[in-house]
């Protein structure tokens, strides 16, 4: 049995992929081929896209979509109509206004951001089943699904190698791990992942969590960050308020058997208190997790398996 790792440069991160299988150059050359396609297709910032041909149809006309991101868009607006929720797949607008995390990032007008305000409601967000299309009742709305188009890649890439009957297999898709099968570098078959300190340079770990068969996403305020004077933003924003969320959580780790399932909990509890967060982490079925507050405070989940 064969072992074997890639780096790929893309999606705005280092995508690595280990893999145990007699076949898994192929499989990994397979699996590349894909997350490009999922990038080319997905992607809020690619004008070519097929997302954003639904964006730019928004108020003219439903667009017909392939079936992967319909199913990504629908469970999107599932999640982001549920009361209260901090998941918002309608935010393009307002990441499109501020520009966090690229390089021409900006600190808007109120003005501005109360004209954007009123083009992201999920609700405006029309599906047609019978031949995945999508309509944007709006003109100036727009789709972003970058809470969650990680989680369901990583998803799919797993399941492509379980399909061809691969041994284990581990993707990193930049705070967005998934794994399967037993890791073969520890005796008890554990993968073991390192949770990023939020107030040290990348690489720096403040804990290692024990997996195997699961995921592990992880979202903070330190990821992608924008100084406008002397106050620093983050590119997670309130849908009531079109600004970054007001929070005490640095940062919001979720286990998870599903990527998919710890994108959508990160997002959901970021706008959260901490003390809420992991109470509610303690509630949910089939899910552990760890938060990290502004304050250098951690707490974990009852279940969670710490190394």
């Amino acid at each position: 049995m064969h072992q074997q790792k890639r780096f790929i440069h893309i999606m705005g991160t280092i995508i690595e992929i280990w893999l145990l299988d007699d076949n898994a150059e192929v499989l990994l050359d397979e699996a590349e081929s894909r997350l490009i396609d999922y990038e080319h297709r997905f992607s809020a910032n690619n004008s070519k896209s097929e997302l954003m041909n639904i964006n730019h149809n928004a108020g003219i006309k439903f667009v017909p979509v392939s079936a992967d991101l319909f199913t990504l868009i629908r469970i999107g607006k599932i999640q982001s109509t549920i009361d209260n929720s901090f998941l918002n797949i309608a935010i393009g607008p307002l990441i499109q206004t501020w520009r966090i995390g690229f390089y021409d990032a900006r600190y808007p007008s109120d003005t501005e951001i109360q004209q954007q305000l009123k083009l992201i409601d999920p609700n405006n967000i029309v599906l047609d089943e019978s031949n995945n299309s999508v309509f944007l009742t709006q003109p100036g709305m727009a789709i972003d699904l970058g809470a969650l188009a990680k989680g369901f890649f990583a998803d799919k890439i797993i399941d492509f190698f379980k399909q061809q009957n691969a041994k284990a297999a581990f993707i990193n898709l930049g705070g967005n791990v998934l794994t399967f099968g037993d890791c073969p570098f520890h005796d008890d078959g554990y993968w073991r992942i390192g949770i990023q300190n939020p107030f040290q340079p990348r690489g720096n770990v403040i804990i290692a969590l024990k997996i195997k068969n699961q995921s592990v996403v992880t979202s903070g305020i330190y990821e992608r960050t924008f100084n406008y004077n002397g106050k620093t933003y983050h590119h997670i924003f309130n849908s009531q308020t079109g600004y970054p969320v007001e929070t005490d959580l640095a940062s919001i780790s979720i286990v998870s058997k599903n990527s998919l399932d710890g994108e959508i909990w990160t997002t959901q509890l970021y706008g959260a208190s901490a003390e809420y967060a992991i109470s509610a982490i303690n509630k949910i079925p089939n899910i552990e997790g760890m938060i990290v507050t502004v304050n250098h405070e951690f707490a974990c989940s009852d279940g969670l398996l710490i190394q």
